[in-house]
């Protein structure tokens, strides 16, 4: 028999102690190679929500956040403001906001879930300059049927004071609502998606 005078205990206890060793020389080499495929505490703050206080703006006042590296614009609407979105519905390329450039629960008329705030990412849409917001009504450099809203001297695409593009503009769609939620009636949590 060949297996005569052989310790088997012996052999359990080898091979368990090369198992364990292995096993951790494996753990050893996968630990530093995970972490190293991990996003840079950099990479997760460029990417991570920004909470942005709204409490000190004023009716008709525009705040600026950035989120991703891009600039948010939060503007605190007036009336007027608001009621001017309904004078410019034909002028409009997109007046429901059918193309899918804002959650859904900022597709409606005002593109926002409070309709006194409107939160836009401040990139045309036409090739990433950032337009100017021109509150006024009828300047004379955009016309006198001009309701104010977003200009992108760039190349002369115009944006209602809601984002919608206008027709015959070189941008061809509404500028981009980011996901957001309001934490507080003061705090706005933008990068995340909800109504709160």
């Amino acid at each position: 028999m060949a297996d005569d005078g052989v310790d088997k205990s012996r052999r359990r206890f080898l091979t368990l102690v090369t198992s364990v060793v292995g096993g951790a020389g494996a753990a050893a080499v996968a630990w530093p190679l995970g972490r190293s495929m991990a996003p840079s505490a950099r990479a997760k703050a460029a990417g991570a929500p920004v909470e942005v206080d709204i409490s000190k703006m004023e009716p008709g006042m525009q705040l600026t956040a950035e989120w991703r590296g891009k600039p948010v614009w939060i503007i605190r609407r007036t009336e007027e403001m608001l009621s001017a979105l309904s004078k410019v519905r034909e002028q409009v390329r997109d007046p429901d906001s059918e193309v899918e450039q804002q959650p859904d629960y900022a597709q409606n008329e005002y593109r926002s879930v409070k309709p006194e705030y409107l939160v836009l990412v401040g990139i045309c849409t036409h090739l990433g300059c950032s337009p100017t917001f021109r509150p006024e009504i009828g300047p004379a450099d955009l016309g006198a049927d001009w309701e104010g809203g977003f200009f992108c001297p760039c190349h002369g695409s115009k944006f209602d004071l809601a984002g919608r593009v206008y027709k015959g503009v070189p941008a061809p769609t509404n500028l981009v609502v980011p996901p957001y939620q309001y934490l507080s009636d003061t705090r706005l949590l933008i990068g995340v998606s909800g109504v709160a």
